[in-house]
C-alpha cells in the first residue's frame, strides 16, 4: 500500500487559520511599533545633530563642525542600515548583516588619510546615534515613573 492509496482524514484548518491570523496581527502590530520607534529615534538623532553642530560651530570652528556633521551623517546612515537589517529579520533569517561595520571602517580610514578631516570630531559625530539611545532611555524612564 503506497502513501497515495491511504485515506486522509481532513483536518480542520479553522484553528490553524485563527492562529495564523493572530500571528499576522501580532506581526503587523510589532512592525508598526518598530516603525514608530525608528521614526522617533530618527527625529531625536536629527535634533541632537542640529544642536551639537551649532554648538561646535559656535565654540570651535566651522571646519570642526563640518567634520562632526560628516560623522553624524554616517551615524544616521548606520542607523538606517541597522533598521533595514532589523526589518528583514524573520523566522528564516535570524541574523543581522555585518556590512554596517564597513561603514565605520571606511569613515575612519578616509578621515585618517585626508588631511582636512579630523578623526575625533568625525568619530564623535558618528556616535551621536548612541546619544540618541541614551535620550530615548531617559525619556522612557521618566515617562514611566511619572505614570
Amino acid at each position: 500500500m503506497s502513501y497515495r492509496d491511504e485515506s486522509h482524514v481532513p483536518i480542520s484548518t479553522n484553528q490553524q487559520d485563527d492562529a495564523d491570523g493572530q500571528k499576522n496581527t501580532t506581526t503587523a502590530n510589532s512592525m508598526q511599533e518598530f516603525y514608530q520607534l525608528y521614526r522617533q529615534l530618527l527625529v531625536i538623532t536629527l535634533a541632537l545633530i542640529g544642536i551639537i553642530f551649532i554648538s561646535v560651530w559656535i565654540f570651535y570652528s566651522m571646519n570642526i563642525a563640518l567634520n562632526y556633521l560628516l560623522g553624524a551623517c554616517a551615524g544616521v546612515l548606520y542607523l538606517r542600515m541597522l533598521a533595514k537589517d532589523v526589518e528583514g529579520l524573520s523566522e528564516e533569517n535570524q541574523s543581522l548583516s555585518k556590512n554596517r561595520l564597513a561603514l565605520v571602517a571606511v569613515l575612519i580610514i578616509v578621515a585618517s588619510q585626508w588631511q582636512q578631516l579630523k578623526i575625533l570630531p568625525i568619530f564623535l559625530g558618528f556616535l551621536t546615534y548612541k546619544a540618541t539611545l541614551l535620550v530615548y532611555m531617559l525619556q522612557i524612564a521618566f515617562i514611566s515613573d511619572s505614570k
